[in-house]
């Protein structure tokens, strides 16, 4: 049988193929049965799984970050694609390629790393230069950079997503800011480089993804603030010069509102015209990106159409695919 990547497959497909086991969850119904819920993911997204009449055998047989091989069909439940599991086999690790699985190769890694670090040693500031230096010279951070997701689902939520979506804010930043004289470049470059780089601590992401204790209990807002508070110290410990007060406090400023409104988790709405810009732009790098995501996936009987994707709050239109009437309007 010739493999389905997750974002190719439709309704009523007979499946028996490898996936990577993002997370696990052993429940019960409403009669005491017990049943196995997955996450399984390969390079092009995640699709949730269901086994029923499983036991705790079963469910203590592998590990989130396993690779499976999974006999079933697929489905579609509230609007999204599903695999009702019939068989499921361990698969040795060392016989796959991982290249399937995982959404960034190393190679690709490494190429946002460096325009990372192009980036951020262009700037024309010394004090924030300084500031970006500190962080980048961070090896422990660097290699959690590398790894992190941006989010457990919602956007980049996969290994390299958080590096992925600051690179892609910070090209943004490059392109807006020239155009908006109230914008100093640099604040905002480096308030786009250190939003949600506390995500690196807020989750995990070694196996399955989740939340540490100390992301449940204090939050990557907050977590950002006291790490900039510590490497401010250390950038003025390695230059000889004070940070600037002013400077860091329209930074911690940036951190604190970039979630936009209150009631998304921001405990100060933004108030500095670097702090708006960033909120939008952030927003805008998310959306687009649960944007892509959504409508690679195959929606079955109505290509013009994804299912309701509730990130988004809506269904999205695909734009040029068959029956959208595009490609006539194009002739």
């Amino acid at each position: 049988m010739t493999r389905r990547f997750i974002n190719e497959l439709g309704e009523n497909e007979a499946l028996d193929q490898v996936f990577r086991v993002q997370s696990k969850r052993l429940r019960s119904n409403r009669n005491g049965n017990l049943y196995l819920q997955m996450d399984l993911a390969d390079r092009t997204g995640t699709v949730n799984a269901m086994l029923w009449n499983a036991n705790q055998q079963l469910h203590g047989s592998f590990e989130s970050g396993d690779y499976l091989q999974v006999k079933g069909k697929t489905q579609f439940f509230n609007g999204s694609m599903q695999i009702i599991v019939s068989e499921l086999e361990s698969v040795d690790a060392g016989t796959i390629d991982t290249a399937d699985y995982f959404p960034l190769t190393s190679q690709k890694v490494d190429e946002l790393l460096e325009k990372l670090r192009q980036i951020l040693s262009g700037l024309s500031n010394p004090s924030l230069r300084q500031l970006a230096e500190t962080y980048l010279l961070d090896a422990q951070l660097v290699e959690k950079i590398q790894r992190a997701p941006a989010a457990m689902k919602n956007h980049h939520a996969y290994h390299g997503g958080l590096l992925e979506h600051i690179v892609s804010l910070l090209e943004l930043v490059t392109r807006v800011a020239p155009h908006y004289d109230e914008l100093d470049q640099d604040l905002l470059l480096m308030g786009a480089f250190l939003h949600d780089l506390a995500k690196v601590d807020e989750l995990v992401y070694d196996t399955e993804l989740g939340y540490s204790d100390e992301g449940e209990l204090v939050g990557h807002l907050v977590m950002g603030v006291v790490t900039l508070d510590e490497k401010a110290r250390q950038a003025a410990e390695q230059s000889g010069e004070p940070f600037p007060p002013a400077l860091l406090l329209r930074l911690k400023h940036m951190i604190v509102s970039h979630h936009g409104r209150l009631e998304y988790g921001s405990p100060k709405v933004p108030m500095t015209p670097e702090a708006i810009a960033l909120h939008f732009l952030d927003d805008l790098d998310a959306k687009l990106q649960a944007f892509r995501q959504a409508t690679a996936m195959d929606a079955g009987n109505n290509p013009s159409w994804t299912n309701y994707v509730p990130a988004l709050g809506r269904k999205l239109y695909r734009a040029g695919t068959a029956g959208s009437g595009d490609e006539e309007a194009a002739q």
